[in-house]
């Protein structure tokens, strides 16, 4: 095949949008299409040797993987130990067993599984600290590439034009696939091969098409490509469904410049640039030594690094390519002279070397994080209590469950005093039970009872897509809420959610409908949903004659709390701690309140619409809020057990300000 230095140059722009994405440069908030770009380039180039191989008679199973072995194994599995070092000394023993985990998924190729198991996901914060991240594309290419030549082979002896034409239907099949899988499978649609192989088969499609019809360069094809591409880059972010139809977008243009950006064409001369073409070259490694760099610097700091050091480590990438690609990757992928001259030399060495590496991640995982490692925290000491405080607040109590559906929906007695003024019932999801230890002093005077569950929000006649249940278990749910609350004889019900998780959805996971649609929802159609069914779900609590409480969410956070303090406590800040800079930690890395107010801002307008005689929104953002930023702790712990429940001392935190707001309430009752 005739080498096109025009696809280097394309692998270069497919790899800088990706490395800078990671660093955190927000303007290239689509750079994580650059894998895409890989996908397509990877299916075409293949293809193109396998069409050849096998029309020639040449083809060999055996020959292939041995190749796939030289451009893969050395460069990746020398970055992965040289992960490890830093691994031992910065990570705690949670992200040290995951390290692991990852390890040996990596020696597999199956890291794409392992991550998609996970919570989280690729965007959420915490996968910011997870060094081999990014070999899921790596395992994606390979269990393809598993299964693909030999299938290509077989298939062989029904005709080109028949194997073409599966191609093209499992590429389609592939495609509505992703975009099935979005809506109802977020993380196994970006993760696992079967939402993500039509991407490769593009560029395979390609490769048919150019080696029976060759294309004619074109300008306008070729620079059409790129400004797609270009456009993914820059206009995409984290809350584009993503893959979906919207990955055609970089798909389709990397199959443009592959099919038309032949020499003569303006992209092909910009392409061609010998900086692009050397960073193309080399971009396999960088590709590699970026991830690793970026989360140990993560974890090495407790607030977000500098954006000059990450600069520095995204150019850094970039040297260390250059002496992986030099001295790793050259020397095993040429026969001769070569580190390994023999095919058997090849497998032996790759199954040894891989054989090790598992070991080793086996070991941490096992271990749990090796914790004999690290120095042990005095039970009892400042450091044990910081860490604790981040805990869960409680778990249920005194809550009949038999016969409720899937263990949810029990009414539970919360406070119990002998002599109560009233009888209050919270109603809500998650975010309710999590505040309830702040809810004691209220417990002191009035009998208090909680109802709920995770996911499912205190709405009667919504729909709850993407949650933890099935469709029709929280509409059900929140009519026996009501129920409750009519036969309890309740004399203040209080509603406590995550309100933006059902409007806004996270990262357009999780969205609400009106009960009854079967249809994933749009946004639209979840603030439509919100803004009717709210206001007829109080109306119908005011009908039982009961006061309605609305308690807004607390600002969510960017990271976990607890693994900050722990990670505190490794990095050596233990004993001598200084307050201040502790406080200063917390302050550099809680969300700021024009980002928080920003996600809050619609649910936080519905709510407020419904402040009346009869109805009370309480909100205690003031409580947290330190110079621009909602603050996630103190220098006595977290107010946070993750990013977005309350924890053990955020309930002793906020307990004051809601016995004071009940009290409030309470003047108001006694009021002729």
């Amino acid at each position: 095949m005739k080498y096109r230095s025009e696809i280097d140059g394309l692998r270069a722009v497919a790899v800088i949008p990706v490395i800078l994405f990671h660093a955190g440069f927000g303007v290239f908030s689509g750079g994580y299409v650059g894998v895409d770009v890989f996908f397509v380039i990877s299916g075409y180039l293949i293809t193109m040797i396998l069409l050849a191989e096998i029309e020639d008679g040449t083809f060999s199973i055996v020959r292939f993987y041995e190749r796939r072995a030289r451009r893969i194994v050395p460069a990746l599995f020398v970055v992965v130990v040289a992960c490890m070092p830093f691994a031992w000394m910065w990570m705690i023993p949670t992200q040290l067993r995951d390290f692991g985990q990852s390890v040996t998924a990596v020696v597999f190729f199956v890291s794409n599984f392992l991550f998609w198991n996970e919570a989280g996901g690729y965007f959420a914060p915490a996968a910011e600290l997870k060094p081999l991240l990014h070999t899921w594309s790596l395992a994606v290419e390979e269990q393809y590439y598993l299964f693909a030549p030999l299938s290509l082979a077989v298939l062989w002896r029904f005709g080109r034009r028949t194997v073409f034409w599966l191609v093209v239907a499992t590429a389609v099949l592939s495609l509505l696939a992703t975009e099935w899988g979005w809506r109802y499978a977020p993380r196994a649609n970006f993760f696992l091969p079967q939402f993500r192989i039509w991407e490769i088969l593009a560029g395979s499609i390609c490769g048919f098409l150019a080696t029976r019809h060759a294309p004619r360069p074109n300008n306008l094809l070729s620079a059409l490509g790129l400004a797609m591409i270009v456009l993914a880059i820059f206009a995409f972010d984290e809350n584009t469904p993503f893959p979906s139809f919207y990955a055609l977008l970089p798909v389709v243009g990397t199959a443009l410049i592959v099919m038309f950006a032949h020499k003569g064409t303006y992209v092909a001369r910009l392409l061609s640039a010998r900086a692009l073409v050397g960073i193309g070259l080399i971009s396999y490694s960088a590709y590699l030594w970026h991830q690793p760099l970026f989360a140990f610097a993560r974890i090495r700091s407790l607030a977000e690094p500098e954006p000059e050091l990450m600069m520095a480590l995204a150019a850094l990438s970039v040297g260390l390519a250059y002496v992986s690609w030099r001295f790793v990757e050259q020397p095993f992928r040429r026969r001769k002279p070569a580190l390994l001259p023999t095919r058997r030399a090849v497998f032996v060495a790759s199954t040894a070397a891989g054989v090790l590496l598992a070991s080793v991640g086996t070991y941490a995982n096992v271990s749990k994080g090796i914790p004999s490692r690290l120095a042990s925290i005095e039970k009892g000491s400042r450091e044990e209590k910081l860490i604790a405080s981040a805990g869960r607040p409680m778990a249920d109590k005194g809550c009949d469950r038999s016969g409720v559906p899937e263990g949810v929906g029990a009414l539970c007695p919360i406070y119990q005093p002998t002599n109560p003024q009233r009888r209050i019932l919270i109603v809500g999801d998650s975010h309710s039970h999590a505040l309830l230890p702040a809810f004691a002093g209220v417990g002191e005077h009035n009998t208090v009872y909680w109802m709920g569950a995770a996911s499912c929000p205190p709405i009667i006649g919504v729909s709850v897509h993407g949650g933890l249940y099935e469709l029709g278990l929280c509409e059900e749910l929140a009519r026996r809420e009501l129920q409750a609350a009519k036969e309890g004889m309740f004399d203040i019900v209080v509603l406590v959610s995550r309100w933006s998780f059902y409007p806004v959805g996270l990262k357009n996971k999780v969205l609400i409908s009106r009960e009854g649609a079967t249809r994933y929802p749009s946004q639209a159609d979840a603030h439509e949903a919100f803004a009717e069914k709210l206001p007829e779900t109080v109306r119908q609590y005011l009908e039982l004659g009961v006061t309605v409480v609305l308690v807004d969410q607390i600002p969510e956070q960017k990271v976990l709390p607890q693994k900050v303090l722990e990670q505190a406590a490794l990095l050596g800040l233990r004993g001598g701690l200084d307050d201040e800079a502790f406080e200063q930690a917390i302050w550099e890395t809680s969300t700021t309140v024009e980002n928080a107010k920003a996600r809050l801002a619609f649910t936080r307008g519905e709510l407020e619409k419904l402040r009346g005689d009869k109805v009370w929104v309480l909100s205690f953002d003031d409580q947290f809020e330190r110079d621009g930023r909602y603050v996630w702790g103190d220098r006595n712990g977290a107010f946070y057990s993750d990013q977005d429940h309350l924890s053990v001392h955020g309930n002793a935190f906020l307990k004051d300000n809601v016995t004071a707001a009940f009290e409030e309430i309470a003047r108001t009752l006694r009021r002729p």
